[in-house]
């Protein structure tokens, strides 16, 4: 397997590396050696070094003095942290769509949600995960609407990190993608009546629901 421009390296090189941590193929504390991965994707130890920094920002590695890079830790300490400081920023996210749409801005997001319900209803077996990618791109969507660059950027910094959380949950609990559908409907029903206490209700019961989920996953 080799990887060339015309997008950065390091991007493409973080990019496998995190799809193998998000799925689990890369454990909790595993080792990742610089000169091995730059051996099998036939590319330099610095294009490997830059991302390895790339992926210790987006929280899905640790890089530690004197033992170099591994896979950061999924522990009940850990994951309850994460949760905790990304559902609050979905509530924001979540408030102030609700309170600043006008009309016409909500289509997009509505045909998303059909887009995820036609996803959840097929056979397709990478369904579970295919939903979860177009519920990033939900909240993606919603960004413009809350013209708030900085709160955006956390969540997009955190994305990666949730992302194997919830992989961890839809491969735990064969009910999960049921309940992140009611949580879809919730949400986009009280961000369309500018219901805040709803929005913020939906938001919190379905990460306390997901979160609940993996700490059952973590004690296994």
């Amino acid at each position: 397997m080799s990887f060339k421009a015309p997008e950065s390296l390091a991007e493409q090189i973080a990019q496998h590396i995190g799809e193998q941590i998000i799925t689990g193929k890369l454990k909790s504390k595993e080792r990742i050696q610089e000169l091995k991965v730059a051996t099998e994707l036939e590319v330099s130890r610095g294009s490997v070094r830059e991302a390895l920094l790339i992926l210790e920002s987006r929280h899905l590695i640790d890089i530690l003095p004197r033992r170099g890079a591994m896979v950061a830790e999924l522990n009940k300490v850990n994951v309850s942290a994460l949760y905790e400081t990304y559902i609050t920023l979905l509530v924001v996210l979540g408030r102030k769509v609700a309170e600043v749409w006008k009309e016409g801005q909500l289509d997009p997001l509505i045909e998303q949600l059909h887009k995820i319900r036609a996803i959840a209803n097929s056979n397709d077996p990478e369904a579970p995960e295919r939903v979860v990618a177009a519920g990033f791109d939900l909240m993606r969507m919603a960004y413009p609407l809350a013209e708030n660059p900085y709160l955006e950027s956390i969540l997009e910094d955190l994305q990666p990190a949730i992302h194997r959380a919830y992989h961890m949950a839809i491969t735990s609990d064969s009910n999960a993608l049921g309940y992140s559908m009611t949580f879809f409907g919730q949400l986009l029903e009280g961000v369309v009546k500018r219901d805040l206490p709803k929005v913020e209700k939906a938001i919190q019961d379905y990460g306390d629901h997901l979160l609940s989920i993996m700490m059952d996953a973590l004690e296994q």
